[in-house]
């Protein structure tokens, strides 16, 4: 059956450039040999719903229409990749912006939940760019369509992951409500925080439920496992 927008699959894929220099894969030993490996990835295939922008625009049209077990590779244009260089997100601030007053060129700044890198320092200023270092780069993306997922477990539990790095949550359904018991600490991770409410969206345009409950459960057990750690960092 050819995909549609909404549909939610299992997707992998390897990004890189022109001359073949791989940026992004979801190919765990791909990422380790080719140096882009990070500890907090997602391997084994990204879930992502189809036409709802969890992939770079190139690549989510290009999954339209096609089906389960489909492998292809796409040439992607800046315009529907990573978009072009705006000069609107180089921005210039003073030094004393940055700890102890010292910014070096290649510095990695996190500004309201944006990432950019210092790229000149003259005097007491410094040069941010806050364009995404692939802006106004064409891109290859090589890809298999792995699965199309069936239940609503799977859609949840999958769309959690890609948004959170977390592969394993508890849900229940009561209905069509889905009670989903988040990890402890979670509440205060930046990452949930941003992605909480397009999370929710998402699987309430796609799916067949009708409401969420996010849960963060605290057993006494847990409560006194956390009592003696922070204990220990006391001391």
């Amino acid at each position: 059956m050819a995909l549609k927008k909404g549909d939610f699959i299992r997707v992998s894929y390897t990004g890189k450039f022109e001359e073949g220099r791989i940026f992004d894969t979801t190919d765990e030993e791909v990422a380790k040999s080719e140096g882009v490996y990070t500890p907090q990835g997602v391997y084994g295939g990204d879930v992502v719903v189809v036409g709802c922008g969890h992939t770079i625009a190139g690549l989510d049209a290009e999954l339209v229409g096609k089906e389960v077990g489909c492998e292809g590779s796409v040439v992607i244009g800046p315009e529907n990749a990573f978009g072009m260089p705006d000069e609107g997100l180089i921005t210039s601030v003073s030094t004393s912006k940055f700890k102890d007053g010292r910014a070096n060129v290649g510095m990695i700044i996190e500004q309201d939940g944006r990432q950019g890198v210092v790229t000149k320092v003259i005097g007491r200023r410094a040069t941010i760019d806050f364009n995404s270092p692939l802006a106004g780069k064409t891109v290859v993306y090589d890809y298999k369509i792995e699965a199309v997922l069936s239940t609503r477990e799977e859609k949840i539990r999958g769309l959690f992951a890609l948004y959170t790095g977390l592969k394993e949550i508890e849900v229940e359904f009561d209905d069509t409500v889905a009670k989903i018991y988040i990890p402890r600490g979670i509440t205060f991770n930046q990452r949930w925080l941003i992605a909480k409410g397009k999370f929710a969206k998402e699987i309430l345009d796609n799916t067949d439920m009708t409401e969420i409950q996010f849960i963060e459960r605290v057993t006494k057990e847990q409560n006194e496992v956390d009592e003696i750690m922070e204990k220990a960092i006391g001391e």
